[in-house]
């Protein structure tokens, strides 16, 4: 049993970055056995015992445990994960969704190897009461329809039980490669995944159903990695620093880049402020606010580093737009006659944008493509750019987010739960791996456009200020969120961006 390698297993934050489907991690999995020689045995002997050594280090008091098996190669860990824990003298009971008599190859071997023992095991008829610990073993990365029947019967009563639950793989009714649910599916406190992370793990529902998750590569090779291409990438803010190096002790703010913030009508004068303060706390040399003239005033008063400019017409603007580096439009627009004239302006400029909010609508409107911009929407904004509800664009949020990119140019970042960004097709998409439910608050999404503005204004190409901005914007949201979630605003965020954008300072 492999414990000693669980007892060091990485911790979230260490995860591997490359993310495949899951027809690719069957694919590793098929050059490990015939490439390597390595016997798809040994290798489900290995994920049983990665899975068991998660248990007891995870939950070291539990003494019943119930493990739920399907019938595929899942169902084999399942089989070696029970007949360990029995071996260790615990109290184990295997319930067999789906007959036995369709288990097959290795998994059937464990199961005869479970049963050879005098392990406990029946068909699936109820979770006992006194059940401390689920395994769930019944899906794995294989589901491609929604559950019914008797199998969601047994993952509703698994949800509703007291027990904690551990997922093998995937959770069960999780989709490996879009982290959509199918039909239902059952939340485990925690996941293990094996050779290859499956990019359904981190976006959409993912997170939601898979817990924490751990990865063990099963001792593979190495250079079986070669043969799949990777289908996504995990980032997050510890890899995405290397962008901000230490400054040249000689730097002036002329060095850095100036953002124009283009937003605030009437009503809305927050937005923009947030948005201009993100900018400037990631680093922007300059930051300007072409708002209302009636905010300008005030604006000032609240950040008096900002240059705050009222505007009225395309004309007042336009030697703004001609000072700028990068211009971020969007933040608190609106859709009147003033925020259309004025985005109209700003979208004629010829200069390097971040699109968010109704600056958005405009695109609707009026569609374009262009390599230098990046987009910023939630789901109901791709939903509208794309033509799609957005339950369509969460039911696939990679689709969607290649989509926008293939239809908008430049880069796109799709918001919400494991944040999307895809720019050029030299890259596979980007899914941040960090951030909070306490983000999804009002005036989150305007300080993330003032960041990633900022970073592109410092010289980062349009696709790594996204990908840069997005994981220290999430990182900045988890260290507001160590007091609490609920009722986190989107300035508390802002002392954080500070500190996270000074990786060396």
């Amino acid at each position: 049993m492999h414990t000693d390698e669980i007892r060091t297993m990485p911790d979230k934050g260490r995860l591997p970055h490359a993310l495949y489907r899951g027809d690719e991690v069957r694919e590793l999995d098929r050059v490990a056995i015939e490439g390597q020689g390595i016997a798809g045995k040994v290798l489900m002997e290995r994920a049983g015992a990665a899975a068991f050594a998660l248990i007891r280090r995870r939950w070291p008091e539990a003494d019943k445990v119930c493990v739920l098996c399907g019938v595929g190669n899942n169902a084999g860990d399942g089989y070696v994960a029970a007949r360990l824990a029995m071996e260790q003298g615990l109290d184990v009971l295997v319930l067999q969704l789906g007959g036995f008599d369709r288990l097959q190859g290795d998994a059937l071997a464990n199961y005869e190897a479970f049963e050879g023992l005098g392990g406990a095991m029946r068909a699936y008829d109820g979770i006992p009461r006194e059940t401390e610990l689920i395994v769930d073993a019944v899906f794995g990365t294989g589901l491609e329809r929604e559950v019914a029947g008797p199998w969601r019967e047994a993952l509703e009563a698994a949800v509703v039980h007291p027990a904690p639950v551990i997922a093998i793989d995937m959770p069960s009714g999780l989709h490996a490669d879009s982290g959509r649910v199918l039909g239902f599916g059952l939340k485990a406190e925690c996941t293990i995944s094996f050779i290859g992370l499956k990019q359904g793990l981190f976006t959409g529902e993912g997170p939601e159903y898979a817990g924490e998750v751990f990865f063990n590569a099963l001792e593979v090779p190495a250079l079986i990695y070669s043969s799949v291409i990777l289908s996504a990438r995990r980032i997050d803010w510890e890899q995405q620093s290397q962008f901000l190096a230490r400054r040249s002790r000689s730097a002036h703010k002329g060095d850095f880049g100036h953002v124009l913030v283009l937003g605030g009508d009437l009503g809305f004068s927050g937005a923009v402020l947030m948005a201009g303060e993100g900018a400037a706390r990631a680093g922007a040399g300059r930051v300007s606010l072409a708002t209302r003239p009636e905010h300008a005033p005030l604006l000032n008063l609240a950040r008096p580093e900002l240059m705050v400019h009222g505007v009225r017409t395309a004309q007042d603007l336009q030697p703004l737009l001609e000072r700028a580096t990068v211009i971020a439009l969007g933040p608190g627009l609106g859709r009147a006659s003033w925020g259309r004239e004025l985005g109209q302006a700003a979208l004629d400029a010829g200069k390097p944008l971040v699109v968010d909010a109704d600056g958005l609508a405009l695109l609707v409107e009026n569609p374009m493509r262009r390599d230098d911009w990046v987009l910023t929407p939630h789901p109901g904004e791709a939903g509208r750019l794309l033509g799609l509800a957005a339950d369509a664009v969460q039911a696939d949020r990679f689709a969607a987010a290649g989509a926008l990119h293939d239809r908008y140019g430049g880069t796109a970042v799709l918001k919400g739960a494991g944040t999307l960004v895809q720019g050029s097709n030299r890259r596979p998409p980007a899914v941040c791996s960090e951030g909070n439910p306490g983000m999804a608050s009002g005036g989150m999404g305007d300080v993330l456009t003032g960041v990633v503005a900022g970073l592109l204004a410092q010289g980062l190409s349009a696709e790594d200020a996204a990908e840069a901005g997005v994981c220290l914007h999430a990182a900045a949201g988890d260290r507001a969120a160590l007091g609490g979630e609920r009722g986190l605003l989107a300035t508390d965020l802002l002392p954080h961006l500070r500190r996270l954008a000074n990786p060396d300072g």
